[in-house]
């Protein structure tokens, strides 16, 4: 039996740095990529995992919904709308492409499964740059989005709770979870199941969309929201797994 497929776009980023001493100045660049816990846990649990970095899948992100049945799960974490719906040949030739937004909508309606994951640049994020409020993809997902910069920071730590013990997403997860360091704060859609809450607001919601199923999770699944002692939890691993799985109607 072949191994279920997973998509995961986003979780990279490129920092450009000036460096000023005295009267001379010098630039360095650095790459660098989040996904590898998240990754080693969804491996861990036999899943064939294909990584897309957010500027990768400017270009390569499936284009329809049959494109990406390809896949059993797909997952964007840390990515903006504007990467997916601005593909290169639209924006520099202006050329007419697929909105991929509405893509990943109809294939979660035809039986796929969705998780977003929280971050600076989902949901809404820093400065509302996610810009998905108002998208196909809030259509398709168990949660409504504010239109304003949605990030909730707790540098003092903020302990996740379980909200409903008996759902699939949490089951064996016993005990006090590691704190996280903030989220995009959510409103539960109506009908949808609240799994996890940080203080007063969701961390995981999961709800059907069509013939598909999707889970928003409000925090990073790696640093900086997600700090070493969570990604390093033994229960980490077990989380990620079950997510995907309920998402995907393995569970």
């Amino acid at each position: 039996m072949s191994k279920r497929r997973v998509l995961i776009a986003g979780e990279s980023w490129t920092v450009h740095s000036i460096h000023q001493k005295g009267f001379d100045s010098f630039t360095t660049t650095e790459y660098a990529e989040g996904v590898r816990w998240l990754k080693s846990a969804l491996e861990a649990a036999d899943w064939e995992v294909v990584y897309q970095p957010s500027h990768v899948a400017a270009r390569d992100f499936p284009h329809t919904a049959e494109e990406l049945a390809a896949y059993d799960c797909v997952i964007l974490s840390d990515i903006g709308a504007n990467t997916l719906l601005l593909h290169p040949d639209t924006f520099v030739r202006s050329k007419p492409l697929p909105n991929r937004l509405h893509a990943i909508r109809d294939y979660v309606s035809n039986g796929g499964g969705f998780v977003m994951v929280g971050g600076y640049l989902t949901f809404q994020g820093i400065d509302a740059k996610g810009q998905y409020a108002g998208s196909a993809i809030e259509e398709a997902m168990p949660v409504t989005l504010y239109r304003h910069d949605d990030r909730v920071e707790c540098p003092q730590g903020v302990t996740p709770k379980v909200s409903d013990t008996n759902h699939p997403i949490v089951a064996g997860l016993t005990g006090v979870w590691p704190g996280l360091l903030g989220y995009n704060q959510l409103v539960a859609k109506g009908g949808a199941a609240l799994v996890a809450s940080v203080g007063d607001d969701p961390l995981i919601v999961a709800g059907g969309f069509g013939k598909g199923r999707a889970v928003a999770f409000a925090s990073d699944c790696g640093p900086h929201w997600a700090p070493p002692a969570f990604v390093e939890w033994d229960g980490y691993d077990r989380l990620w797994g079950q997510i995907v799985n309920w998402a995907a109607g393995a569970i």
